[in-house]
């Protein structure tokens, strides 16, 4: 698979006690991305964050929360980011999505 240089990146902060269909949000995203072949997806937890209620969320032992943000990237061809817009909206409830174009460099990985 080939990126063109000019694509779009896909930002999805949710928070890691987010479900959808008995599983983590996260990894119900990740899953279904790669289910309609997009490049690639990471996910990365944060240690502490606030969102839209303004509740922090924080990963110190003496305010330990179950509920650590989590962002989900995704770099793709806009076409490709944009057919998965509908799906997403139909898995995120609450959160922030966001686009952004994004200038690819390098993309590759060992063939297996």
């Amino acid at each position: 698979m080939t990126l063109p240089e000019q694509a779009v990146l896909l930002r999805i902060h949710i928070g890691e006690s987010d479900r959808y269909e008995n599983h983590p949000l996260y990894e119900a995203i990740v899953l279904k991305a790669r289910e309609t072949q997009l490049a690639g997806a990471t996910v990365l937890r944060g240690p502490m964050g606030f969102g839209q209620s303004s509740r922090l969320h924080t990963a110190k032992i003496l305010r330990l929360s179950e509920d650590l943000p989590m962002v989900i990237e995704i770099v793709d061809a806009e076409e490709k980011i944009e057919a998965f817009l509908p799906i997403l909206e139909t898995m995120v409830g609450d959160g922030l999505v966001t686009l952004e174009k994004v200038r690819v460099i390098k993309y590759s990985g060992s063939s297996r």
